[in-house]
């Protein structure tokens, strides 16, 4: 059991209720906070004094005085009328996440809603009850309405779930699980969708992704010089200490870790001056791609633990702009071009691998080559993959479009930045998956040396098996994207970087 306060979430525990599906429950003192809170805006309205999102409109339509009588009225036509998301439904793990998130930024505290609130959404997140979220119509501004709006739906008793696969009506999921829809009272709706909830799900979730990608791509660099004989120079620890980038030597020492007793480098160090770029590089691109990492992981952990909703309820109540994306909107378009320029680097590699003329070995790995084509279409798919990549690249966050009459007149756009990071990520994980192979197949051909990088090769072999022929290659690299998701490689190495 997870018991979240407002103040304490972790990564870890982020991906332990969305992957593997613990339960939460709030802690005691964030009951007590919450209903401090929540005696503050009570004691406001029966005063009368106008408090946004509490007894007024909403966005441009602010100034509109809400009638007491109307209070919870405005609540269930907020949630309805921002129910407007488009697209697939977001998928399981995004959602848990997303509901852990928005109870843990409301248990902090400032937002003025009953902690039976709170305790309805995780009741429905312990249930596995998962309401039905299309994934796109957020601005990444005034947080992620439409997203959220659709989770406070079901919370509502109304909206759609999904069960097996399957998008159906809210309410017979609901009844059957045991769930009892609540009537959200006075500023509870606003509290619930104003927030960046949605686009940090999905950033955390991306964060995990890249750190097991890149952790991955370490050993595809270490496979990769080993096949073309690199030389060890770049790996020098003195380079580092003249360019004292942690990262980079991080990165470096990792790289001649697994690549220890290895009979190629020895070679390769003995034999050439220097190698190519995408070679002696690596130490930098990829040094650097972890800098990014870990600076994405302190906006998260920040993020993870903050009140993202407008107004907020202090001694008095104060309006502002912690609902508005742009950390995290600018922290997942860096992550995506760091991992894009990752991929370029990798896709070279294997360009490199499968060139006789660079690499010293047979055309495209093929046994008999001509009558056989070998490794030359993975490589199309890794320069595919690459291409898409640099397209979905853009920032989203160098994009904003107005919305509500220009009250809400600049948006982040952080719920796009992070939806194309993951895509972004997926692209990258299969490039890794046919560097991987690559490498696996020319040391097949070759011999691989080197405890760590032997023990690399019979992991892959247990997993692919032999490659004699052409043979087709799309279920090779789908079971080695799985073989990284499993993380089995990560788990056998000494590997290190965050």
């Amino acid at each position: 059991m997870i018991i979240i306060d407002g103040n304490n979430l972790t990564l870890k525990q982020v991906i332990d209720v969305s992957r593997r599906n613990s339960n939460v429950s709030l802690s005691r003192g964030s009951i007590e906070r919450m209903k401090s809170s929540r005696e503050k805006v009570e004691k406001i309205l029966a005063g009368g004094m106008p408090m946004y999102g509490v007894n007024t409109g909403f966005g441009d339509l602010q100034s509109v005085k809400i009638d007491g009588t109307q209070i919870i009225e405005l609540q269930k036509n907020l949630i309805r009328s921002h129910s407007s998301g488009y697209g697939k439904s977001t998928d399981e793990e995004s959602v848990r996440a997303m509901m852990l998130i928005r109870a843990n930024a409301l248990a902090k505290g400032y937002s003025g809603v009953r902690h039976e609130v709170v305790e309805s959404l995780l009741q429905l997140l312990n249930l596995h009850i998962y309401p039905h979220i299309p994934e796109k119509g957020s601005v990444g501004s005034s947080g992620d309405l439409a997203p959220l709006a659709h989770l406070a739906l079901v919370l509502m008793g109304e909206g759609k779930v999904i069960d097996n696969g399957k998008i159906v009506d809210a309410r017979e999921i609901l009844f059957k699980k045991g769930y009892m829809p609540i009537t959200l009272d006075s500023k509870e709706g606003i509290s619930l969708i104003n927030g960046t909830s949605f686009m940090l799900a999905n950033l955390a979730l991306a964060f995990d992704e890249a750190k097991n990608i890149l952790e991955h791509a370490v050993v595809s660099s270490a496979l990769s010089m080993h096949v073309l004989s690199a030389t060890s120079a770049p790996l020098d620890q003195n380079l580092f200490i003249a360019r004292p980038y942690k990262e980079h030597s991080i990165v470096a020492k990792n790289i001649a870790k697994l690549l220890e007793n290895s009979e190629n480098i020895e070679t390769g160090t003995k034999s050439k001056v220097q190698d190519a770029y995408s070679l002696r590089c690596t130490p930098t691109v990829l040094g650097s791609v972890l800098q990014t990492l870990k600076f994405v992981k302190g906006i998260l952990e920040i993020e993870l633990n903050s009140a993202t909703d407008n107004p907020l309820v202090f001694d008095n109540v104060i309006s502002g702009c912690n609902f508005h994306g742009e950390p995290l909107a600018l922290s997942a378009d860096y992550l995506s071009i760091a991992f894009v320029e990752a991929g370029n680097l990798m896709e070279r590699r294997i360009f490199r691998m499968l060139d006789a003329s660079l690499s010293g070995l047979k055309p495209f790995l093929a046994d008999n080559p001509g009558v056989e084509s070998g490794l030359m279409i993975p490589q199309y798919v890794a320069a595919a993959l690459c291409n898409e990549n640099k397209v979905l690249a853009y920032p989203s966050s160098a994009d904003t479009i107005p919305t509500s009459a220009n009250q809400e007149d600049h948006n982040s756009m952080g719920a796009t930045s992070a939806r194309k990071l993951r895509e972004i990520l997926n692209n990258v994980k299969g490039i890794v998956a046919i560097e991987l192979l690559t490498s696996y197949r020319a040391m097949e051909m070759y011999g691989a040396s080197g405890d760590h990088i032997e023990k690399v090769y019979s992991l892959l072999k247990e997993r692919i098996g032999e490659m004699r022929g052409d043979i087709e290659t799309t279920y090779l690299i789908n079971s080695i994207t799985k073989l990284i998701d499993e993380r089995t490689l990560i788990e056998n190495l000494p590997l290190r970087l965050m």
